[in-house]
């Protein structure tokens, strides 16, 4: 047996999938205890991450805590993990992927099609920010921050109308019953790695590898792996409304991306690509060719 330090946040959502990767680690023989924290990420809650310092505000206590041999891995929402890890440090493991759509979440409107012109949807990605502005330019698109029950309650005290939330969370927590309407990838296109548990430690630690090892998910991680490419390739973090979503087939991986302008509402940029892959390299390779049709179709 060996005993691992899991480092976390301290939302219930964060602490749910800590306590996944705990189960999971002792069905493999393993015993693991959580080590929870606040992230200033979870502590600006006034302003948008693209305006305080970005997605890597959620991981950076948690990193310090792998440093300084408090913990041994630390378990992120992939989605909110930057696309380069400091040096020192690498994503050992990708668990399997849970939904990694969007979900409507309306306690009078059943969907977006419902809504009333003027309506106020919540939301502070400025991914759905501009794909909700592609699909309703006439409705009012008004900030919300902080874990998913503050958001859930806002709604429910009536600042919004309707927000959108990953449904990924809403069922981890046992809240599907919240979503009124789950949008398709041909509506509003996910968030790169959104859905899968990412799970980070010290470079070199082989014990830590070999044991997250039977956890790791082969499709997911290179699906995740071609998503991530495209954000990377463009200089990708919160401060940037690009989404990125890739399925695979047996070897056969297809990518779809899309970049707007916050500046020209309406305005997006789409590409795709598919091809045969075998390996994370390749599967980043065709993440970067997708990034670079983006570009080329004026995405900056």
């Amino acid at each position: 047996m060996t005993r691992f330090v899991i480092a976390t946040r301290e939302s219930r959502l964060a602490l749910w999938q800590a306590e996944h990767v705990k189960a999971l680690l002792g069905q493999q023989g393993h015993e693991a205890s959580l080590l929870g924290m606040t992230t200033r990420g979870d502590q600006i809650l006034d302003r948008s991450l693209s305006k305080v310092g970005g997605k890597g505000l959620f991981v950076k206590e948690l990193e310090v805590a792998l440093e300084q041999g408090q913990a041994d891995l630390a378990v992120h929402s992939l989605k909110d993990v930057p696309m380069d890890l400091p040096e020192g440090f690498e994503l050992a493991c990708v668990l399997e992927r849970e939904d990694p759509r969007d979900a409507f979440v309306s306690p009078k409107y059943a969907s977006l099609e419902n809504l009333p012109a003027g309506a106020v949807v919540g939301t502070s990605s400025l991914r759905r920010v501009v794909l909700l502005r592609a699909l309703r330019p006439d409705l009012r698109i008004e900030p919300l921050r902080g874990n998913l029950d503050t958001r859930l309650r806002r709604l429910d005290e009536g600042g919004y109308d309707a927000i959108v939330l990953a449904a990924a969370g809403l069922k981890r927590l046992g809240l599907a019953d919240r979503i009124r309407t789950v949008f398709e990838p041909s509506q509003m296109l996910p968030a790169a790695g959104q859905g899968a548990l990412g799970i980070e430690a010290r470079s070199g630690r082989e014990d830590v590898r070999a044991a997250l090892a039977p956890l790791a998910h082969q499709s997911t991680a290179l699906a995740v792996a071609a998503e991530r490419a495209v954000s990377r390739a463009l200089g990708g973090s919160c401060s940037m409304p690009l989404a990125a979503h890739a399925t695979l087939a047996g070897e056969w991986l297809r990518i779809e991306a899309a970049w707007g302008d916050p500046d020209r509402p309406g305005v997006l940029v789409r590409a795709q690509a598919s091809g045969t892959i075998g390996s994370a390299e390749e599967a980043a390779a065709l993440g970067t060719e997708v990034a670079a049709r983006l570009r080329a179709g004026g995405a900056h």
